[in-house]
């Protein structure tokens, strides 16, 4: 494992301490900024209007990013990436890519390798928590893809925080690297083009409404009463419904933004009438939108997607009362792109 750091665990602020501390000019922070958030360059050699002398000096102390690509899966569609990469400690992470035809580019990425909520049916729940990725971990799996489609002619256009890990646990490196991301002098990702999905950490809810951005917010419902949502998100045991639905309300109140609720529609589980109309009634007046989307099969779990037909029918029930809702498309199902089913895959090859 490599002694140098990462140059992208440096926030600008930083980098111009020790630029300052090196006897450098304070502009040369902006400009080694630029050339790895707006140009996007992997080698310290790249930024060429820097002396040689401090170019030598940055690549003897940092490395433009430390993430190894261990393996890239395309979907049979071609509209979805998944990228498996090592940490330098050797903890793995996943990320993915997917296209649309309105030419939105979409990366989704992870905030720590493993996950401490524990949900049932994901991937990432079941494998458990390692460790936190730092600010710069997060914003480096973002400026792969970024790089990858500049050099197609595209553009990194949407940024959501849903791979492997509980964003809100994660909360200080989390929020600096969607600083870096929307930095307009970074990656210029606006902010509304960025979402973050939280299980329902209450007070981080809180903390991160008072931040008062117009970042999206985007909450793992997936059940309608304390005793059922307990059992797939254990997180609702400290934070029951009641008070997520407070914390909601005081986000809405302090950004005037529209939440999203995700609901993982399970086979006779969660897709009936009667759990829609349960649904209708729980979020009924609140400015907030449901995302349906039928479940992503994991191993460790034994639930199974709804049919279309049950899809449909929750979906008609919740427009009766109100609440929007839109079914996601389901991407990348051939490869495995539900957050941790790759890293869960390769574990199980190595064991047998």
């Amino acid at each position: 494992m490599s002694m140098t750091v990462s140059i992208y665990d440096m926030s600008l602020a930083a980098l111009q301490i020790q630029l300052k501390a090196w006897g450098e000019p304070s502009y040369r922070a902006q400009q080694i900024w630029e050339w790895l958030y707006r140009h996007k360059v992997t080698d310290f050699n790249a930024m060429a209007n820097l002396p040689q002398a401090l170019r030598d000096r940055l690549a003897a102390y940092y490395q433009v990013g430390r993430l190894e690509q261990v393996t890239t899966q395309r979907s049979s569609d071609g509209q979805t990436v998944k990228r498996l990469l090592r940490l330098p400690d050797g903890q793995l992470i996943e990320s993915v890519l997917m296209a649309y035809d309105d030419k939105r580019r979409t990366a989704c990425i992870s905030t720590q390798a493993g996950c401490a909520m524990g949900c049932v049916f994901c991937a990432t729940g079941q494998m458990g928590f390692a460790r936190h990725l730092s600010a710069g971990e997060i914003v480096e799996q973002a400026l792969l893809f970024a790089r990858q489609l500049e050099s197609e002619g595209e553009r990194l256009s949407n940024v959501v925080l849903m791979g492997m890990g509980e964003p809100l646990h994660n909360y200080d490196a989390t929020l600096e690297a969607i600083a870096r991301l929307n930095d307009p002098d970074g990656l210029n990702i606006g902010q509304r083009h960025i979402t973050l999905s939280t299980v329902g950490l209450v007070p981080a809810i809180q903390r991160f409404a008072d931040e008062k951005l117009q970042i999206g917010l985007a909450i793992s419902l997936h059940a309608v009463t304390d005793q059922e949502r307990s059992q797939l998100l254990p997180v609702n045991r400290r934070w029951p419904l009641a008070e997520l639905l407070d914390a909601v309300r005081y986000y809405i109140a302090q950004t005037g933004r529209r939440v999203t609720f995700e609901w993982a529609l399970i086979a006779g589980e969660n897709d009936t009438v009667e759990q829609a109309q349960r649904l209708g009634e729980l979020l009924k007046g609140l400015l907030c939108h449901v995302n349906l989307i039928p479940l992503n099969p994991t191993h460790g779990y034994d639930g199974q997607p709804s049919n279309p037909a049950r899809v449909n029918h929750f979906q008609e029930t919740l427009h009766g009362y109100g609440v929007s809702s839109s079914v996601r498309v389901r991407r990348g199902i051939d490869i495995q792109a539900g957050c941790g089913q790759l890293k869960a895959d390769v574990a199980q090859s190595d064991q047998q």
